[in-house]
Order: C-alpha cells, then sequence, then structure tokens
C-alpha cells in the first residue's frame, strides 16, 4: 500500500476521530491496553525474531536494550495507556475569547492535530505509546518503525488496530508502514497534505535527515549529550548518587548524563570515590589530562565532548569555575537536560538562569526528563532544541492545536 493510499485512509479517520467523544476514546484505549495483555505471547515471540536478528547483526548492547520487549515493559505499555484512561480530554477545551464591542462572541477551542507521521528507530514501545497519546487527543497517526523492530512493531499494531475496531472507531486510526526501506521514509516526508505534522524519534542523524527533507512540518525532538556540574558548594554524597543514577540506571536513553563537569575544588575528593562506584557496572571513563590521575580510564577526544554515547561511557572533565562549566554546555550540550549538583543557593540560581535547554535541574538526575514523571502520562518525544509550539516532554496537550470559534447575532463588517 502506498503512503498516498495510507494518509488517505488517515485523513478519512481522522475526521470520524473528530467527531468523536473523550468517552468512546477512552474506551478503546481501554481495548488497547487488554489488546497488548492478550496479545503478550505473540508480541514476545515477533520480539524474540527481533532480537535474533540484532544480535546477528551486532547491534550494539545499548540499542538491543532498546529493542528488548519483557512481560514487565509489555505491561508497562499497558500500564501507560490505561493511565492516558484517567487524563482529562485534551479536545473542546476553551482556551481564551471573550465578547466584543460588537457582541460577537469568540472561544478559542483546542483540536487534534488532525494527521500525525512518526518515524522512530529501535523501541517497539513507541509503537503503543505513539498509538495511544494519538488516539486519546484525537489524531490519526502513521507510524514507520525500523527494520531492526519490524516484527515487534507489526505485532504491536496488529493488535492494537484491531482493538480500536472492536471500540467502534475506525480501524485506521493506527497504521503502521511495513515497507521499512528509506524510499517509504522520504515518502511519507514529502506527503504534504495528507500529513499534518511528522515527528521523528530516534538519533541525531534520522532527526537531522527528517528537518532537513521534509516538507511536512516537523516537530523536532532531540538528542540527549546531557551534563551534571558537581559545584565546589556541593554534598558529595549527594553528588555520587546522582551522577550514578544518572549514568547508570538506563545508559540507552536520552537523558542519561553523558558527561559530568566537576569544579577543581572538590574534583580530588569526589572523582576518585566516583570512580570506584561506576566501576562495579562496569562504566568507561574517558577523562580529561586534569581528571585522568583521579579516575583511571583513558584520555578523552574532542569527539567525546559532544558524544550521545547511549552506553556505560562517561566523559569527565575538571573546571575552573561554573562560567566555564557553562560555556562548555553551551558549546557542547543539546538543549536537552543539565544539571548542578550545589549547596550554594546562588550558584544554583545563576546555572537555572543561564543554561539553555528543555529541563534544568538543580540537585535532582537528568533522569527525570519524561513524561510520565512530569505528569504529563506518555510522551510521544522529548522537543530539545525547537522552541516553537513545545518543548521538554511533548504529552496530550502538545498534540492538539486550536480554532476560533465565533457566535454572532447578524452583524456584518
Amino acid at each position: 500500500m502506498t503512503i498516498t493510499e495510507l494518509g488517505h485512509f488517515a485523513q478519512s479517520a481522522s475526521r470520524a476521530l473528530s467527531l468523536s467523544s473523550g468517552a468512546q476514546r477512552d474506551a478503546a484505549l481501554a481495548a488497547m491496553a487488554e489488546a497488548l495483555a492478550a496479545n503478550e505471547a505473540q508480541i514476545l515471540a515477533a520480539n524474540k525474531l527481533d532480537m535474533q536478528a540484532a544480535r546477528e547483526n551486532n547491534m550494539s548492547q545499548s540499542l538491543q536494550d532498546r529493542l528488548r520487549l519483557t512481560p514487565a515493559r509489555i505491561d508497562g505499555m499497558k500500564k501507560g495507556i490505561l493511565e492516558l484512561i484517567a487524563a482529562p480530554d485534551p479536545l473542546g477545551l476553551v482556551l481564551g475569547g471573550g465578547v466584543r464591542p460588537n457582541g460577537l462572541r469568540i472561544q478559542q477551542t483546542s483540536v487534534p492535530l488532525g494527521v500525525i507521521g512518526m518515524i522512530y528507530e529501535s523501541r517497539p514501545n513507541v509503537t503503543a505509546d505513539a498509538a495511544a497519546l494519538c488516539l486519546k487527543s484525537g489524531n490519526a497517526v502513521i507510524l514507520r518503525g525500523g527494520k531492526e523492530a519490524i516484527n515487534s512493531n507489526k505485532a504491536i499494531a496488529d493488535a492494537l488496530r484491531g482493538a480500536i475496531e472492536s471500540a467502534g472507531l475506525p480501524i485506521d486510526c493506527v497504521q503502521l508502514i511495513e515497507d521499512t526501506s528509506r524510499e517509504s521514509a522520504r515518502a511519507l516526508m514529502r506527503a504534504s497534505g495528507l500529513i499534518d505534522v511528522l515527528i521523528p524519534r530516534g538519533g541525531a542523524g534520522l532527526i537531522k535527515t527528517v528537518v532537513e527533507q521534509s516538507s511536512v512540518p516537523v516537530i523536532e525532538t532531540g538528542e540527549g549529550v546531557c551534563h551534571s556540574f558537581i559545584d565546589a558548594a556541593a554534598d558529595l554524597e549527594m553528588a555520587l548518587n546522582i551522577a550514578e543514577n544518572a549514568k547508570c540506571s538506563r545508559p540507552s536513553v536520552c537523558n542519561a548524563m553523558e558527561t559530568l563537569l566537576v569544579h577543581e575544588k572538590i574534583a580530588p575528593a569526589f572523582l576518585p570515590r566516583l570512580a570506584e562506584r561506576l566501576a562495579k557496572y562496569p562504566v568507561e571513563l574517558r577523562c580529561d589530562e586534569a581528571s585522568l590521575p583521579l579516575c583511571g580510564g583513558i584520555a578523552a577526544t574532542e569527539d567525546d565532548w559532544s558524544a550521545e554515547y547511549g552506553e556505560l561511557i562517561l566523559s569527565i572533565k575538571i573546571v575552573a569555575s561554573m562560567e566555564e562549566a557553562l560555556a562548555h554546555i553551551a558549546q557542547y550540550g543539546t538543549k536537552h537536560s543539565e544539571c548542578v549538583v550545589t549547596g550554594d543557593y546562588a550558584a544554583a540560581q545563576a546555572f537555572l538562569g543561564a543554561v539553555d535547554a528543555a529541563a534544568v535541574y538543580v540537585n535532582a538526575s537528568t533522569r527525570f526528563t519524561d513524561g510520565g514523571e512530569f505528569g504529563l502520562g506518555a510522551e510521544i518525544g522529548i522537543a530539545a532544541r525547537q522552541k516553537l509550539h513545545a518543548r521538554g516532554p511533548l504529552g496530550l496537550r502538545h498534540l492538539t492545536s486550536y480554532k476560533y470559534l465565533i457566535y454572532g447575532d447578524g452583524q456584518v463588517r
């Protein structure tokens, strides 16, 4: 089936969704959650095929972690859908307006974006998350996952589509492009007039390609070169806990720390203890000249400062001041999530004010940059560099637009 055909089916489904009630969409979400549980065995069997191919193709351990499904992860997908049912309906909200001097009553009202295209890599849970978020917000979605997850994505999409149809909504509210060639991605990027917005989710190369080549408006999600700066006034035990969590709790995700900056005044006391903690994972340390004697590891290169490793690798740099830390973050960061650990209120406020990022933390791990942790429910991605429309975790309200409803009683101009 061509992208044009999928687009027309999605537009028809989108019109039906725009007329559906919140209760109808919630009933479909409930059916989708149950379908994931009922089809767990089939989904895991499909994922086993993808994992086998990943190992045969020498896929990195971090990408295999993103690809892998387990009963617990499928249950997490189900719970994410059920949480959306409890979320308020994002449609039909009066966002603004009033009565004009001529008597016209104007209401700015939230509406769906329409048809959303998703291009993503590796993580099959995105199939369920994106489908559920789009349906709750009244949008039809066309999903184009990567070839490495095609069996998993097909099993998940088939289960969800059947559930949507059983709940009385059009089956084409959710469609999966089974052709994983580059041409299918290019065709989706050129589907202006059929797709209202395109959301890429994956590595820097994918996002750059979509942003540069798409004729469809793009909501740009971002890669995460996230930093933690351990200030001179930091509590060392707190700093150790935050650094360990930010790097090691799940290194393959975009909110994991990739570079650690340490003030020179506390580096001799802090870095040997950190190296001892991280050795149990083990984390490969790539150190600047000043930190190398304190940490062991290997010497960092210029490329390390801009690397999104997605693995148990950490670059470390000793800085003489907060100003130097801020300059490093501005030069090498991707405006995703940045952290300062400090007991100095003025230093914390200076960091919050100076750093340009979607999420800026004081004394907390960057791993909290997540739709669920921010109270948004499931997320469809995290926007970092872009500042138009939405920034940070993209939840339900970011998948809506608005229109003006005007009520008159015969006014002419």
